[in-house]
């Protein structure tokens, strides 16, 4: 568990929504907005969200979308106490079950749900430096397999429902695995215009039989390059930022 001593109160969606998170561990950015706000969720469906760490994603999504039903899953107590102390004081409704993905608690495992939404670990087991925070570290590297990430979410899926993703864009083949959706759109996510992607969102249905698209990139900053402090977004990020608009897939 976390003390208050040892936690910041950050602003998402240009100050909309105020997020306890832990000063030395891990700690959310941009990634888990453009994931909630690439979920094509309407009010009254009902969303799972795998590894929903102190509840970003989940809380901005319930903010875009009144009447949303949202329910996260968390391996690490003190990330889950979070996100339901961020629900809480959000006035926004999250149910925060404790389990592990791989093993998904009997009570979660009889439901299942319009959408799942997830923002699995980047970094693969093997190789780089570890994080000094253990807890930063089983939210950043692999542990559990992205297959069985994946896996997961399919089985908590209606028939029909949706399944989002945010991942490193050099882990695409492994997105790409997936078995049992289709309809599969990817959307890249690049830094400036004519750059690399470093992220790509994928959105897939469950049993869909549409044709694999790759969307056009969504540029995130302006210019070719850094040029001066402050907020040089694109217009397009500002508002999904920012503001909380959605991100059309």
């Amino acid at each position: 568990m976390f003390a208050d001593t040892d936690l910041s109160c950050d602003g998402f969606l240009g100050g909309r929504l105020r997020i306890w998170q832990p000063r030395e561990g891990y700690r959310a950015a941009m990634d888990p907005v453009l994931l909630a706000a690439a979920c094509p969720a309407r009010p009254g469906e009902t969303v799972l969200e795998l590894g929903c760490g102190a509840g970003v994603a989940s809380l901005c999504l319930a903010a875009r979308v009144p009447g949303v039903r949202v329910t996260g899953l968390e391996l690490q107590a003190g990330y889950a106490d979070l996100a339901r102390r961020n629900a809480a004081e959000s006035g926004l409704g999250l149910t925060v079950v404790d389990g592990d993905l791989a093993h998904i608690p009997a009570g979660l495992r009889a439901q299942s749900f319009d959408h799942v939404i997830a923002n699995p670990p980047y970094y693969p087991a093997s190789g780089g430096t570890p994080a000094r925070d253990a807890g930063r570290e089983r939210a950043l590297r692999e542990k559990t397999p992205l297959a069985l990430w994946l896996q997961a979410a399919l089985r908590r899926l209606h028939p029909g429902g949706w399944l989002t993703m945010i991942q490193s864009a050099d882990r695409l083949a492994d997105v790409l695995a997936l078995k049992g959706a289709g309809s599969i759109a990817i959307l890249p996510v690049a830094p400036r215009a004519g750059r690399d992607a470093t992220r790509v969102i994928l959105r897939a249905r469950k049993g869909g039989r549409g044709a694999l698209r790759l969307l056009a990139p969504f540029v995130l900053h302006e210019g070719e390059r850094h040029m001066r402090d402050g907020d040089s977004f694109t217009a397009a990020a500002q508002a999904v930022l920012r503001h909380g608009a959605a991100l059309e897939i």
